[in-house]
């Protein structure tokens, strides 16, 4: 596993069992509790709903869900729960050991 992806699923796993937004690259947008995440960023959500359900009223019925991480464009995260400081560092010592 890459060093970045492997800081970015640390990351996810701190957040099991918080609400996100999920934004997939078709444009639609699913918000759930992140229930887990893999070494390949897959996700699965619990209690979902859809931000635009007149677009979709397919998923009107659908509570959980599992999402290639191939097809994520962007996952929003609760602002409280990120330590920005902490991901920052992290980032800064990933890259540094790569350069050695």
């Amino acid at each position: 596993m890459p060093l970045l992806s492997g800081l970015f699923y640390s990351f996810f796993k701190s957040l099991v069992g918080k609400d996100v937004v999920v934004e997939l690259k078709n444009d639609l947008s699913i918000c759930g509790t992140l229930h887990s995440v893999d070494q390949y960023l897959n996700i699965k959500l619990t209690d979902i709903s859809v931000t635009d359900p007149e677009k979709y009223p397919h998923m009107l019925s659908v509570k959980n869900c599992f999402i290639r991480g191939s097809v994520v464009r962007y996952v929003q995260l609760p602002a409280d729960e990120v330590d920005t400081q902490l991901l920052q560092d992290a980032a800064r010592k990933e890259a540094l050991q790569q350069k050695q």
